[in-house]
């Protein structure tokens, strides 16, 4: 899951000295079910990305990487299958977007925070709203290198489940990624165009083996966020900003994307009313 490096034990309360290339926080947070997980959060500020990792209540384990080189985010979700119902062991998804600006911190200052009470259940400061994500294009995996390197160390399980979305596709091929990295995959009854055919959701559709809209939801609970900044006094009255903390931020995401068959997704079905 984590790249080899130097650990250590780090909280978003007091900045120190960076030791190596990489640093690792854990971080113990309730989830929205009441449950409580530990999130480890692994900084890495040669290749300058953070990596987020946890388990859900439902045993799903979930990786988040923001990749600030490319200005790429990959989330990961490793979901377990249900044996009795002729899935594997666990179903890979990978999901990929456009990594935006005061996200989440920079990579140099999460490698540099320092835990501070270890056994404290944190909750997140801001509870940030729901991002509703159709994703509907495939990434070539063979091909991913050209958006993160992090996609192919992440995302080889998932194979043919990994999901982009058309906006964030027409800003990468604006930088000079190739077209070819990229399928068109079919689109929902409500939003497909006219070049491609219309899918119903899963949890309306009674054939395993039939093709359907999937969805998929997730939360971060707990990450820093924004950097807080203090401000020194000297003697002549003039200030200046330093570093002293961080703002720490829970953030949903809701995924639909195609499934060649609705066996990919049964868990749309406890969505039903």
């Amino acid at each position: 899951m984590f790249p080899s490096c130097i650990r250590a034990f780090f909280l978003g309360v007091i900045f120190l000295s960076t030791l190596g290339h990489c640093s690792e926080l854990r971080v113990r947070v309730r989830l929205a079910d009441g449950q409580v997980a530990e999130e480890v959060l692994e900084a890495d500020g040669e290749k300058d990305a953070i990596t987020l990792e946890f388990k859900q209540g439902d045993g799903a384990l979930i990786t988040f990487v923001a990749d600030f080189k490319q200005d790429v985010k990959v989330f990961r979700a490793l979901i377990l299958g249900e044996l009795e119902r002729g899935q594997s062991q666990y179903q890979a998804l990978c999901f990929v977007s456009r990594l935006n600006h005061n996200e989440i911190i920079p990579s140099e200052s999460m490698a540099r925070l320092r835990q501070k009470n270890p056994h404290a259940i944190r909750l997140a400061e801001e509870r940030r709203g729901l991002d509703q994500l159709n994703m509907n294009m495939a990434v070539n995996l063979s091909r991913s290198g050209q958006l993160s390197s992090h996609i192919h160390n992440m995302c080889s399980e998932a194979q043919e489940a990994i999901y982009t979305r058309e906006t964030d596709v027409k800003y990468w091929l604006e930088r000079g990624v190739e077209g070819s990295l990229f399928e068109i995959l079919p689109q929902s009854v409500d939003v497909a165009p006219a070049r491609a055919p219309a899918l119903a959701p899963c949890r309306s559709t009674k054939d395993l083996w039939q093709p359907c809209f999937c969805s998929y939801s997730l939360r971060l609970e707990w990450y820093p966020c924004l950097l807080k900044y203090c401000r020194n006094r000297d003697t002549t009255g003039k200030g200046s900003p330093y570093k002293c903390g961080i703002k720490s931020c829970s953030k949903g995401y809701h995924f639909t994307y195609y499934v060649a068959q609705k066996q990919l997704c049964l868990w749309d079905e406890e969505t039903e009313t």
